[in-house]
């Protein structure tokens, strides 16, 4: 461990801020972390943590506590809005990564990463019920205006501000006030969990329908939730809606989008008697926050959703942020003395390949497939799928894609193929872990 004497605010203290400030405490730096909320709970859905993710949990010594929270991944596997397969590719260690992919109920990971700051930062160092209003800096340090639950005011002084205060931030809209003003894409998304028997072992992503009607994309979340037996699974529905606010904690009705998927038969999951057993629901709409051209304001910077707020799709808005907290991190280790220069370092690592992900998940990403799909077939069954998207095709759009948002897949550059099709009397092989 570095000795630094750098004393650091994270504004923020979702998984984002907490991540990062075990990351800083890990490397020998003092951080605070400042939370407008009087009491944090488990709140949220489902994420999805790729590999790389898994990797930085790991490496802060969490893994084993994180595997008993979440649910490994297997598979993935695409179908069209009949329920016909269109791909499937293995997930995680199951692919040859080194790391698993995992999914886990966003609430339970923030609670785990709170528990172990508290353990390892001490009490003190996290501060409940502190919303920053303002900052102001001068050449040796940064001044926080806080205004507390009670209403009282004050301020704080550190030696350099990590900006993890998510879509809504409070530090971006006084960096960059003209680009506060998001917009709403006419995408909505409905986001639920239900208590249910697992399908297909417990541990596959199913992404179904046709984008140009309405979409879905399930995954387990907990194995034996809460002692029931039974798990907890997370679904999203995407469809167009009217402009709500920007909120992820908004509640929503679902009955309006079940008969949306009336087309859709799965042999081992009814999608609409899932969502009518839901245990939550939740709204939200896919707002657009455009890329920034900087994320650094002197001894200020922005990490996670304040920096790069992208469409949740492919399970990549909390793995960015785990990763920006890696980066931001190690460049301060490397300017022990100038977190100014630290910073710049830290966008200059990170802001070009994040804003290109924010504008590819806006593309769809490897979603993208299923309207391929629905455009080809002009929105009706398909007799063969290897007349339709040839599983060389779509393997070339996922491996791109794996690219693009750092997790090559194992053997696709050796010309192995990692797709396949689940119905198919020959299943490709899998590359080994290396």
């Amino acid at each position: 461990m570095t000795d630094t004497s750098l004393d650091i605010a994270v504004i923020g203290a979702g998984p984002a801020g907490l991540l990062t400030a075990l990351r800083l405490h890990q490397q020998g730096f003092r951080p605070t972390v400042y939370e407008v909320v009087p009491e944090l709970k488990p709140l949220g859905v489902g994420v999805d943590i790729k590999t790389v993710g898994t990797a930085e949990i790991d490496d802060l010594g969490l893994l084993e506590e994180f595997r008993a929270i979440s649910v490994d991944a297997e598979d993935s596997i695409f179908y069209n809005h009949f329920g016909q397969e269109i791909y499937a590719e293995k997930c995680g260690v199951h692919m040859g990564y080194l790391h698993e992919q995992r999914f886990v109920h966003r609430g339970t990971l923030q609670m785990l990463f709170y528990r172990v700051a508290l353990e390892r930062l001490g009490a003190a160092a996290i501060v409940l019920g502190a919303g920053v209003t303002a900052y102001s800096q001068d050449a040796d340090g940064v001044t926080l205006d806080l205004r507390h639950t009670d209403g009282r005011t004050e301020q704080v002084r550190h030696d350099a501000v990590i900006a993890c205060d998510g879509i809504k931030s409070v530090i971006r809209r006084q960096m960059f006030p003209e680009m506060a003003e998001p917009h709403f894409s006419g995408i909505t998304m409905w986001r639920g969990t239900t208590l249910m028997e697992p399908y297909r072992g417990g541990h596959t992503i199913l992404h179904i329908g046709d984008p140009n009607i309405s979409t879905m994309i399930v995954y387990p979340i907990a194995d034996d939730f809460e002692g029931t037996g039974r798990t907890l699974v997370n679904w999203v529905v995407e469809t167009q809606g009217e402009e709500t606010i920007e909120d992820w904690n908004q509640v929503g009705d679902i009955t309006e989008v079940i008969p949306l998927f009336d087309t859709v038969k799965l042999p081992f999951l009814d999608v609409q008697q899932m969502m009518r057993d839901a245990r939550e629901v939740y709204l939200f709409p896919l707002i657009r926050h455009e890329p920034l051209d900087g994320w650094v304001d002197g001894r200020v910077v922005l990490l996670g959703d304040a920096a790069h707020a992208m469409f949740p799709r492919g399970g990549n808005g909390i793995t960015q942020a785990m990763l920006d907290a890696r980066v931001v991190v190690q460049k301060l280790l490397e300017h022990p003395t100038d977190p100014h220069a630290g910073f710049v370092a830290y966008d200059e690592a990170r802001r070009e390949g994040v804003n290109r992900i924010v504008m590819n998940m806006r593309g769809e990403g490897y979603e993208v497939i299923r309207r391929m799909v629905a455009e080809r077939t002009d929105g009706k069954p398909f007799t063969d799928i290897e007349d339709v998207l040839p599983l060389a095709e779509a393997d070339e759009i996922f491996s791109k894609y794996h690219a693009l948002v750092g997790s090559p897949r194992p053997g696709f550059e050796a010309g192995e193929a990692t797709g396949y099709r689940t119905t198919d009397a020959q299943v490709y092989a899998v590359p080994a872990d290396r």
